[in-house]
């Protein structure tokens, strides 16, 4: 990992910048959150094609859904906790009943928005998103992969749920790293255990595996981005081939990363798996980086767990 450290908020208002010069189909919405979502880059490109909706994210998402059935490619943008959260209703009936073309990427997720507190720590996302049907819901880890996400997403048809982060978190691949949609990325060959983690918990999860290397104890790290479709394959391959299976995700243990997972090994090749994440319980305010270590986030907690 590098040192530098970007917001893949601050990726995913940059990309679209570059994906609106190279399609006009492109446009983009926001619910009064351009500056905190990095929506308002695109908005000072390109004026015709951003609409800031107010503080009204469900007409926001029915907005969009419309200008899908226009050709368009819309980009809607807010806060997790707003778009997931009061958007519900309109995601699934308006967007992913009739499939749209609807990307919503949403900033701000988990407990690392930090001092806004509860209310505002969407820890439920990735449930509500991932039991919908013909929805596709990414998580990128850093600069790198939310960048390739944002252009990439462009080129499929159909909803699609893309979880941002507020805290800048170290950049992990090479601008040249090849992705696939559904199919997560192995770091690491030990055969001690495997630590499956998604968005800024990979960060955390590579930390664990270079100290935990220094200890004698190999482990693999697999970044799965895509949460939907899961790489049901690299699941198993690490089931059958490692000692030890943990997860690890900024997202409540219930229905979330972990979740998905156990769903794969209980079918396929049922074996235990430790989920690390929130304990069915909300979130509270304070420093981002100290609620990591408040609710067991770190590379120290995941440590804990081979020893």
């Amino acid at each position: 990992m590098k040192d530098k450290k970007i917001a893949t908020r601050q990726s995913y208002g940059e990309t679209l910048v570059e994906l609106g010069k190279k399609n006009e189909q492109i446009v983009v919405l926001d619910a009064d959150l351009a500056g905190a979502t990095k929506t308002d880059l695109f908005a000072k490109e390109f004026p015709n094609r951003f609409f800031d909706m107010g503080i009204a994210e469900a007409n926001m998402l029915g907005t969009a859904a419309g200008l899908a059935t226009c050709g368009k490619i819309p980009y809607a943008s807010t806060f997790a906790i707003f778009a997931a959260g009061r958007g519900y209703d309109q995601i699934r009936n308006s967007i992913c009943y009739p499939k749209l073309n609807v990307k919503i990427c949403a900033t701000h997720a988990g407990i690392t928005v930090g001092e806004d507190g509860a209310t505002h720590q969407m820890l439920e996302d990735i449930s509500l998103m991932r039991t919908l049907p013909n929805m596709t819901v990414i998580s990128p880890s850093d600069d790198t992969q939310a960048r390739w996400v944002i252009q990439e997403i462009s080129k499929i048809n159909g909803p699609v749920y893309v979880r941002l982060a507020r805290l800048a978190t170290p950049i992990i691949y090479e601008e040249n790293q090849k992705f696939q949609i559904g199919k997560a990325v192995q770091i690491g060959e030990g055969t001690d255990g495997t630590i499956f983690a998604t968005g800024v918990t990979v960060a955390e999860a590579i930390k664990a595996q270079e100290e935990l290397k220094s200890r004698g104890i190999h482990i693999r790290v697999v970044d799965i981005h895509t949460i939907k479709p899961i790489d049901k394959e690299i699941i198993i391959k690490c089931a059958k081939e490692t000692k030890k299976l943990v997860s690890i995700e900024d997202h409540s243990i219930i229905g979330g990363l972990g979740s998905a997972i156990s769903e794969v090994l209980t079918e396929e090749y049922p074996v235990k798996l430790e989920r690390m994440g929130i304990q069915d319980i909300f979130g509270k305010s304070g420093k981002a980086e100290e609620l990591i270590a408040y609710f067991g986030l770190t590379s120290k907690a995941i440590i804990e767990k081979f020893q």
